[in-house]
C-alpha cells in the first residue's frame, strides 16, 4: 500500500496533534492546575514570563501655550473643555511629582535606617568579640599560672626531700 497522503498530497505525519477534550476551568485553582499541566507536558520548553509593566509617567507640560485661557464666562463653549483637560493634566503631573518626591524621601529614610542598623550590629559584634577575646586571654593566663604553680610545686617537693625542713611549713605560708 502507498503511504498516507493528506490534502497537500505529502506523505508523512498523519493528522497532526490528537484532539483533546475542551476543559473549562470552574475555579481559579483548577485554571492554575490546567496551566501547570500544560507547562509540564513539555518541560524543555521555556515558560513565558511577562515583562514588568513600565511605571506610568505623565506627559511633559507644553513648553509654549499660545493662548492662555481661563474658565471665565466669556470663553466659548469648546474653550472650557480644553482648559479643563489642560488643568486636569497639570494636576496629574503635580500629583505624580509629589508622589515621586515622597517615594524618594522614603527611600532615603530607609537607606539611613539600614545603615544605622548595620552600624549598630557591627558595634554589638565588636563588643562581643572584645568580650570573647578577654575571656580567652583570662583562660590562657589561668592555664599559664596553673602550669607555673605545678612546676613550682614540683621544685618545692624536690627541695623538701633533699634538704632540711623549711620554716614555716607550706600550709602556714601566706600566698601573695
Amino acid at each position: 500500500m502507498a503511504a498516507q497522503t493528506h490534502k497537500n498530497n505529502k506523505p508523512g505525519k498523519s493528522g497532526g496533534k490528537e484532539a483533546q477534550p475542551l476543559i473549562l476551568p470552574k475555579t481559579p485553582a483548577e485554571e492554575q492546575r490546567l496551566k501547570l499541566e500544560r507547562l509540564m507536558r513539555n518541560p524543555d520548553k521555556v515558560a513565558p514570563i511577562p515583562e514588568r509593566p513600565k511605571e506610568w509617567a505623565p506627559r511633559a507640560p507644553p513648553e509654549f501655550v499660545r493662548d492662555v485661557m481661563g474658565s471665565s464666562a466669556g470663553a466659548g463653549s469648546g474653550e472650557f473643555h480644553v482648559y479643563r483637560h489642560l488643568r486636569r493634566r497639570e494636576y496629574q503631573r503635580q500629583d505624580f511629582l509629589d508622589k515621586m518626591a515622597e517615594k524618594q524621601g522614603k527611600d532615603v529614610d530607609y537607606l539611613k535606617k539600614l545603615g544605622q542598623n548595620q552600624r549598630e550590629a557591627e558595634e554589638r559584634t565588636a563588643k562581643r568579640r572584645k568580650k570573647r577575646e578577654k575571656l580567652k586571654l583570662k583562660k590562657l593566663l589561668a592555664k599559664k599560672a596553673k602550669t607555673e604553680g605545678k612546676e613550682k610545686k614540683d621544685e618545692d617537693k624536690d627541695s623538701d626531700s633533699s634538704g632540711p625542713a623549711q620554716w614555716p611549713p607550706p600550709f602556714l605560708r601566706q600566698v601573695e
